[in-house]
């Protein structure tokens, strides 16, 4: 018991906190600020963990808890100018991070993250690459010596091999312009020198996959609309093509390649479309016909789990929520440990030295109502220590018997579409007040079982809300992304009307509902509002798309971020052609419409969003306003796609919870 208190205590000093009573409902702060631990990670030889967290301060700083007997926590680095991000073990000896900085909002110029060094004591930092934007951090003093530009990013960290010790990773050099061409390169993060890895790339190459040593096996191209897939076996120095098509159309997609020169890729297959994970037949030049892995209802999403040998111990997906399936017995005995100790969670499990008799593994449990507890698990302990042993808590003021439930329905759209719809709503009586809140994307999945703080925050107000994964969201099926082409405001815009029905029906939602969303999201608010106004009472819509044509021409006049290749090749495809569905378009663009809405409207954009620029915004309530229904209107200054500065979101969340409240009066 005593060694118990005495990890609590060396842990909770950095990272655990106090826990905080709430009146109910708990204030927008618990739900919006951030995590008290952002992430976790073991060293290549599992003695080590790092930690990313705040520490109590203002930045997103990094410490390394030493796993060894009389080991002691460090506070590896932390800036007064600067978040730490996307952190990395070289070796147990030397890690690698970036930096970002929002502290004025996402939309300011942050520049790239650039490349950091350090040994886990704070020693030997070394700014490898510059960032662009602030390139300088107040709180580093090194070396400027072979400073690479800031057009360099990392790609891989090599897995340490047997016998040796590894200093280097690999990076890639990337042009400037529109097409970012990637040319790859080694680096030392003790010297900053770096070196050619020997492997001609081909032309266009934008992208590379390479295996657990870095060793480069698949290059991506690009180019006028085409693109391309090209395979380097083991021994080979040449180039062999996997596939070449449209930017929209690839026979299979390549998802990753093992130490043995195995690829694995992923395809479609059956009526839906959902993909599989196959091995890829070099003889037959072709997917394999039999698959892997096989996810019904669902996409493949997830990995093969190997060890340091590069066997397989199980694979890991995604279905409503992450699963792990364990082909190894020791894994599969942790896993059933795990889940006993945690029931009703997730439990992932991160090793090292897997399966072996001084296995070290991590575990983030988490679930609808806890964003995520770290344990870390010693196969053999350290005199005197436990096996589990508690890290920390992912938010310390979120009381998980506050939280609300969320679960995935399966429904049928009125065309008789599969449609995957996600409610979250306290356990109490229905039905209640509804918000239809719209994911942004469109083409991606809106949604994986777990705690999601905007829709915890709404349910807590007393709403159930309800996420639609409408067509044209991934992670269903070909079929089901395919047929929202050319639907924007018609068919995709059903199936959002289609789920809050179903709601109705089902007797968990009331007659009084809201839309709400943000980015693709915020445009089906307001089509939502101008197709079904019988349906709701309001409409908030953040940083949304609202004019069609100028999202799909472009304008001299606003500057974006949207790419020319985009709206030369995959736009008029997947949203509309400017001149052809001209017509197509007009109906379907709340600007066009907005003398149809005649719901109370509130508008929220960052001044610096280049994804969805401010001219969106102004165009919309310039509309409205000629329309008789002024919407309300806030904007924020230095923020972008998505409001980083918490006060920022504090704000709006609080302008959300009184609108929606006005309207209706949970």
């Amino acid at each position: 018991m005593r060694t118990r208190k005495r990890w609590t205590g060396v842990i909770g000093g950095l990272l655990m906190g106090v826990g905080i009573a709430h009146a109910a409902p708990p204030p927008a702060e618990v739900f919006f600020k951030d995590p008290a631990i952002v992430e976790a990670v073991l060293s290549p030889s599992g003695r080590k963990l790092a930690v990313r967290s705040a520490f109590d301060g203002d930045r997103i700083g990094l410490g390394v808890l030493d796993l060894s007997p009389g080991g002691k926590p460090l506070r590896t680095a932390q800036f007064k100018d600067g978040d730490i991000s996307r952190v990395h073990w070289v070796n147990d000896d030397r890690l690698v991070f970036s930096v970002v900085d929002f502290s004025e909002g996402s939309g300011r110029p942050n520049g790239a993250p650039g490349l950091f060094a350090i040994n886990p004591d704070g020693s030997q930092i070394r700014q490898l690459v510059r960032r662009l934007g602030r390139p300088i951090l107040a709180d580093v003093r090194s070396r400027n010596d072979r400073q690479l530009d800031w057009n360099h990013r990392l790609l891989t960290v090599p897995r340490p091999q047997p016998g040796a010790v590894n200093e280097e990773v690999l990076i890639v050099h990337f042009s400037t312009d529109e097409q970012r061409l990637e040319t790859p390169l080694w680096l030392n993060t003790r010297t900053g020198r770096t070196r050619s890895t020997g492997v001609d790339a081909p032309p266009n190459t934008v992208g590379w996959i390479a295996d657990s040593r870095g060793e480069l096996r698949v290059a991506l191209t690009q180019r006028e609309g085409r693109r391309a897939a090209l395979w380097r076996g083991p021994g080979a120095q040449d180039w062999q093509p996997l596939y070449e098509s449209g930017l929209l159309n690839a026979p299979f997609g390549v998802h990753a390649v093992d130490d043995a020169g195995q690829l694995y890729v992923t395809r479609t297959q059956g009526a839906a479309g959902e993909t599989v994970l196959s091995l890829y037949d070099f003889g037959a030049r072709a997917p394999a016909k039999k698959p892997l892995v096989i996810v019904p209802g669902f996409d493949f999403s997830g990995s093969v789990l190997n060890d340091t040998a590069g066997a397989a111990l199980g694979v890991r997906v995604v279905t409503d929520g992450e699963t792990t399936v364990w082909r190894n017995a020791t894994m599969q005995a942790l896993q059933a440990q795990v889940d006993e100790r945690l029931p009703g969670r997730i439990n992932s499990i991160s090793c090292r030295r897997c399966a072996q008799p001084d296995m070290v593994a991590l575990v983030r449990s988490y679930s609808d109502q806890e964003p995520g507890t770290y344990w870390l698990y010693q196969a053999q302990p350290p005199d005197g220590e436990a096996n589990w042993r508690p890290v920390g808590r992912v938010r310390n003021d979120v009381k998980p018997s506050e939280m609300a439930l969320m679960e995935l329905q399966r429904i049928k759209a009125r065309d008789g579409r599969d449609l995957p719809v996600w409610i979250t709503k306290h356990a109490t009586a229905s039905p209640l007040p509804a918000v239809v809140l719209v994911h942004g994307g469109p083409w991606v999945r809106g949604n994986v079982w777990g705690w999601r703080g905007m829709a915890q925050f709404l349910a807590s107000r007393g709403y159930v809300v309800i996420e639609p994964e409408f067509r044209g969201s991934t992670g269903y099926g070909h079929a089901h992304f395919k047929a929202g082409f050319k639907q924007w405001g018609r068919a995709m815009q059903d199936d959002v009307a289609d789920a809050l029905r179903w709601a109705q029906q089902q007797g968990i939602a009331s007659g009084k509902a809201c839309i709400a969303g943000a980015s693709y999201g915020g445009y089906s608010t307001l089509m939502g509002l101008v197709k079904d106004p019988e349906l709701y009472r309001c409409g908030v819509a953040w940083v949304a798309v609202t004019d069609l044509e100028l999202l799909v021409r472009g304008s001299w006049w606003v500057s974006d971020d949207t790419s020319s290749a985009a709206r030369q090749f995959t736009i008029p495809e997947m949203i509309g052609d400017a001149d052809k569905d001209a017509a197509l378009l007009v109906a379907n663009s709340p600007v066009r419409q907005a003398a149809a809405i005649k719901a109370p409207v509130l508008l929220a954009f960052g001044e610096d969003d280049l994804r969805v620029p401010l001219a969106h915004g102004e165009r919309m309530r310039k509309a409205l306003r000629e329309a008789g229904n002024e919407p309300v209107w806030v904007t924020y200054p230095g923020e972008g796609h998505g409001f980083a500065v918490l006060k920022n979101r504090i704000d709006f969340a609080q302008r959300l919870e009184a609108f929606l409240g006005q309207h209706l009066q949970p």
